[in-house]
């Protein structure tokens, strides 16, 4: 069956049409990302740093349930970068039930994964990250507030009105200008209101 769909991509190659000769090679190097799995899984078991690094994102070409325990796993290592590239990747495939392990990094000790993990959630259009993204605006690492603002901009729920205008007067340059922004994208439905 892949030999099939690996030939009809190869004689995409040659298409007239540009378009689809790009189309067809990037589907060619998703189906040999999806062909060397085993290889790839391999190599972020038993590679260095950097090999694993590149095979955390190598599986977000893979489009297979295969990939989402590895990348659970890959969570859990000591190495901050590679849960850093991990987050990324979960976050861009917008896996529903990885959410859950997203939210947890918000509170990793390493400041590049709370930052990643904000970044990643934004990906997902869920009101209920709300509460979580806005747990963490008090901090005072600007990099991880101005991600968690512009993930809030994202999501795009009127349930972050209230805190994102708390930091429109806030005296961090970068802070104003996402909040700003966040305002700007934030839906116009009334918020949620919690449930007793």
């Amino acid at each position: 069956m892949l030999e099939k769909r690996r030939q009809a991509l190869c004689n995409a190659l040659r298409d007239a049409d540009e378009e689809v000769r790009q189309a067809a090679a990037e589907a060619l190097e998703r189906l040999e990302a999806a062909q060397g799995l085993d290889d790839i899984l391999q190599i972020l078991k038993s590679g260095n740093r950097g090999q694993q690094v590149r095979a955390v994102f190598a599986l977000e070409k893979v489009q297979s349930s295969r990939v989402f325990p590895p990348l659970l796993a890959a969570l859990k290592v000591a190495d901050a970068d590679i849960r850093c590239a991990a987050i990324q990747v979960l976050g861009r495939k917008k896996q529903a039930k990885a959410m859950e392990y997203l939210v947890r990094h918000l509170k990793d000790p390493h400041p590049a994964v709370r930052v990643h993990a904000a970044c990643a959630l934004g990906n997902y259009s869920d009101r209920r990250l709300v509460p979580f993204l806005a747990s963490v605006l008090s901090s005072d690492d600007e990099e991880l507030v101005v991600a968690a603002l512009e993930s809030l901009g994202r999501i795009a729920s009127a349930d972050a009105e209230s805190v994102v205008l708390k930091h429109v007067q806030d005296e961090r340059l970068r802070v104003r200008r996402a909040a700003v922004k966040a305002l700007g994208c934030l839906g116009v439905d009334a918020p949620a209101k919690p449930s007793s």
